[in-house]
């Protein structure tokens, strides 16, 4: 008799996610007392991969998305949970993190994208000029390096004439356009992690296909959790 040659079990590699949302309540105080908007919400978003939250107007998708960078209005209450960020070799749960620290996550390893671009755009500022304030606020760089890296972005999201786009103000761009620019503002720093709010509500069937195949290519280029 033969022994047989002992062979090893191979090891089972588990990916850490990127993104824990844990057992997450999320109470508003209102005239006529509190208001429950989660109970018990969790879910993971891993690196490399879209998770996408699905459910019906006012089941509590934007809360959840707000309330990972704290952006509800400030009579909400985190009464129960924890929101985890893996970041590198360490994590931090986001929601006993103090205000400046959240500061410099947001827009820069952490990017969201809100339902209308009309409301997150500066009506009275050129769209380049938008992007560019960002970097320098984000990368510490000076404002010609800035609009060539955002005129670069305006060519990534595919926006057409991309440096006649840095001189447009909002209300000079279609739907779509404004969109993309609130895109090419969301990866200007290269995030770890972009929170899409519905970013196609407002646009129409067309453009939504556009709009979704552009956040899907730019999310495998770069291997961000979305």
């Amino acid at each position: 008799h033969q022994q047989r040659p002992h062979r090893e079990t191979p090891e089972i590699l588990m990916v850490q996610p990127l993104l824990e949302i844990k057992d997450l309540d999320i109470c508003f105080q209102t005239e006529d007392g509190p208001f429950h908007a989660l109970k018990n919400v969790t879910l993971n978003v891993s690196r490399g991969r879209i998770t996408a939250v699905v459910g019906e107007s006012g089941s509590g998708k934007s809360v959840t998305a707000l309330s990972i960078l704290q952006l509800l209005a400030p009579n909400a209450a985190y009464t129960k949970g924890e929101i985890i960020y893996h970041q590198g070799a360490g994590s931090m749960d986001l929601l006993k993190q103090p205000i400046a620290m959240l500061r410099s996550l947001r827009g820069n390893s952490i990017s969201m994208i809100f339902q209308e671009p009309m409301t997150s755009l500066n009506p009275l500022m050129r769209c380049g000029e938008q992007v560019a304030e960002a970097i320098m606020l984000h990368k510490k760089c000076d404002q010609r390096t800035a609009r060539e890296q955002t005129i670069a972005l305006f060519q990534k999201v595919e926006l057409p004439d991309p440096t006649g786009m840095y001189k447009r103000y909002p209300h000079q761009l279609s739907g779509g356009q404004k969109q993309r620019v609130m895109i090419a503002m969301a990866m200007s720093c290269g995030p770890d992690l972009l929170i899409a709010d519905e970013p196609t509500t407002a646009l129409d069937v067309t453009v939504q296909k556009t709009i979704l195949e552009l956040i899907r290519t730019l999310q495998q280029e770069s291997n961000m959790g979305v």
